[in-house]
């Protein structure tokens, strides 16, 4: 898995990127199957935006971003939607693999032809 962190309007310490990189390692714990993680930080004066866009196998991407003084909290909140999103995607297709298929419905007999004549 590849993580890309760019920065606007500032430059990050190598210790924030450590930290951003470790946090971002953690979302493989909700779904295993993930290919990229780009991480866009904008370091505006009053308000730090986080934007996580990350890739998975056989599935369009995953995007979540949070506005927040704190770069670190901003953090935060972004892979807690981002967990979010992916438990739910990942319920999603374990259950879809568990439920029979829609031409097969449980428990309904065959339709047999009738032979009145």
């Amino acid at each position: 898995m590849q993580i890309k962190i760019s920065v606007r309007h500032g430059h990050l310490s190598e210790e924030m990127q450590r930290f951003i990189r470790d946090k971002a390692e953690k979302l493989l714990h909700y779904f295993e199957r993930l290919t990229m993680i780009e991480v866009t930080v904008d370091l505006k004066k009053d308000q730090k935006q986080v934007e996580f866009v990350v890739q998975a196998e056989h599935k369009h991407d995953f995007v979540a971003r949070e506005n927040h003084p704190d770069l670190t909290a901003a953090v935060d909140l972004v892979l807690d939607k981002l967990a979010l999103q992916l438990r739910r995607y990942k319920e999603k297709i374990q259950d879809h693999r568990r439920t029979p298929s829609a031409g097969k419905v449980a428990g309904t007999p065959a339709a047999e032809p009738s032979s009145e004549e």
